[in-house]
């Protein structure tokens, strides 16, 4: 039992947000080197480079330079084990996004110090708050030039609606980028050379040191004397009880791109963070020190490798510990199994395990038993774990196959890319297979499941764009109301998903309005927990 306490209390398990190009991949990989899980960071550019991100691993991800689907990397550092849930924060990233919080105990956002938040950033910070969990801030590319500290910590505080207390603070931006400032260690972090493996030398100085007025120009030590005193004066004192319960966002400055700060943060961040947390279920809160195993499945990817044909469920592990060969119940499913190949994953690179502990992420071989959201725990004591929120898609699209002859396989594929989460598919009552309405978060979801559908299960198809923007549950339950009498707007629809339930399609905020209006008593939700698509 102090073994199962010690490997539980060591594990991190976290998930970084971003905007597109705020440089989240490229902070990823530089943990992955500290970690020396890889020797050298792949820059994450376009087509011409030969290295890529070892956390990209979709081909459209490597055309393309961004990350489409969120990728699982395990590391060890200075004695934690860390569990790195990579999300897409390509403007065009996919509810799989808004899952893969779920699976997360804090979330580290990075913002780019010459754009500040932006829209996506909005988004997940949403999906953070719902789950009340903490949210570090690292403000990224500090080499090139960059908006005023003080404007960004402003803009954080206003835009998220969360306090932001600076941990470090900058001395100059771009070619001026000289280093931090610790406020906690109250000691200046000053940075020499370019090195994608380490910082090359990291010299670490108090304030007023004679070695520290060399290192800066009179006006750089000047304006950082003042904003040390300003900060001090001003700002609110650090209060961890507040971070962890999402309140406040320790904000950390740096570069990824030359490692200036990285490595600092990253040690701040674990001792700042908590190890795994209890998570709801129908029998209460369950304790990950509990002996007893438990996880949920928050993640499917199907042809993770084209030569297996195979299908993963992502498992977080809630309680206890995995072992592999060992009987677990399937609640869903009403039934014990084992699961199959169990592995842990470093993007492509994968190993099997044979034992993982609460706050991991496991990989299980998936025979088509698993949907999102269900629970597999230990025979011994059963619990169900609350299902994941389907999020409401933004764009929406007819679909079907060109070629007549091949809808079953039309059918097979857009159901198994539906299933994984990747989009969600809407039939018009009454109608069949033969064509769908496909709905996602963004843009970039409908090539993906163009180049899979013709990559994967050889379908070619033709899309064609509808003009709706909002989609909404009906929350009545069926037998209070016929949906035909419905009063709506000519350009609303009705559609079911595929456990049957009924969900409108408007085109504007407007169109809502006036539905809710003339039928009385209808009620309306912008995400449904249940998940089986």
């Amino acid at each position: 039992m102090a073994d199962l306490r010690k490997e539980i209390e060591a594990r991190r398990t976290f998930a970084i947000i971003s905007h597109p190009d705020a440089g989240k991949t490229t902070i990823t990989e530089k943990f992955l080197l500290y970690g020396g899980a890889i020797q050298e960071a792949g820059m994450v550019k376009g087509k011409k480079n030969s290295r890529h991100a070892v956390s990209d691993w979709m081909e459209i991800e490597k055309q393309r330079g961004i990350s489409v689907t969120s990728s699982v990397l395990q590391f060890h550092y200075d004695g934690y084990c860390i569990n790195i849930l990579d999300t897409p924060g390509h403007q065009d990233f996919s509810e799989d996004t808004y899952r893969t919080l779920m699976a997360a105990d804090s979330a580290v956002m990075v913002i780019d110090a010459s754009k500040g938040v932006e829209a996506q950033t909005r988004k997940l910070f949403k999906v953070c708050v719902m789950r009340d969990i903490p949210i570090f801030t690292f403000i990224n590319k500090m080499d090139r030039e960059s908006r005023d500290p003080y404007e960004l910590l402003e803009e954080i505080e206003n835009e998220l609606g969360i306090g932001a207390y600076a941990v470090n603070w900058p001395i100059g931006s771009g070619r001026e980028f000289k280093g931090v400032y610790d406020r906690i260690d109250e000691e200046v972090i000053a940075f020499e050379g370019l090195d994608a493996r380490h910082e090359v030398t990291a010299t670490r100085m108090r304030f007023g040191d004679d070695a520290l007025r060399a290192a800066l120009s009179e006006i750089q030590y000047q304006t950082l004397s003042d904003d040390i005193e300003l900060l001090a004066g001003a700002g609110d004192d650090f209060d961890l009880d507040a971070v962890r319960h999402g309140r406040l966002s320790p904000v950390f400055f740096g570069s990824a791109l030359t490692n200036f700060g990285v490595e600092p943060f990253l040690k701040k961040f674990l001792t700042m963070t908590t190890s795994p947390l209890p998570r709801q279920s129908d029998i209460g809160l369950v304790d990950p020190f509990d002996a007893h195993f438990s996880a949920f499945v928050f993640k499917i990817q199907a042809n993770m490798n084209k030569a297996h044909r195979d299908r993963i469920a992502f498992m977080r592990i809630c309680s206890g510990k995995f072992e592999r060969g060992r009987d677990v119940w399937h609640v869903q499913g009403g039934k014990k199994i084992q699961l199959a190949q169990p592995q842990q994953l470093m993007a492509q690179d994968r190993s099997i395990v044979d034992e993982a502990y609460a706050g991991d992420i496991i990989g299980v071989f998936d025979p088509g038993i698993f949907s999102i959201g269900d629970t597999v725990c230990s025979p011994e004591r059963r619990c169900a774990y609350s299902g994941i929120p389907t999020f409401a898609p933004e764009l929406f699209a007819r679909v079907r196959q060109k070629d007549t002859l091949k809808r079953k396989q039309f059918v097979k594929g857009t159901t198994q890319i539906a299933q994984e989460g990747a989009i969600q598919i809407f039939q018009e009552p009454g109608t069949g297979m033969e064509e769908v309405i496909v709905g996602v978060v963004g843009v970039l979801q409908f090539e993906v499941l163009e180049y899979r559908l013709r990559n994967e299960y050889k379908v070619e198809i033709i899309r064609e764009m509808l003009p709706y923007e909002h989609l909404r549950w009906i929350a009545n339950p069926p037998e209070s109301y016929d949906p035909k009498s419905l009063k709506l707007t000519s350009d609303t629809k009705i559609v079911q998903d595929f456990s049957g339930n009924l969900l409108l399609l408007f085109s504007s905020p407007w169109n809502i309005s006036w539905a809710l209006d003339h039928n009385d008593g209808l009620e309306l939700r912008e995400f449904s927990e249940n998940t089986d698509h």
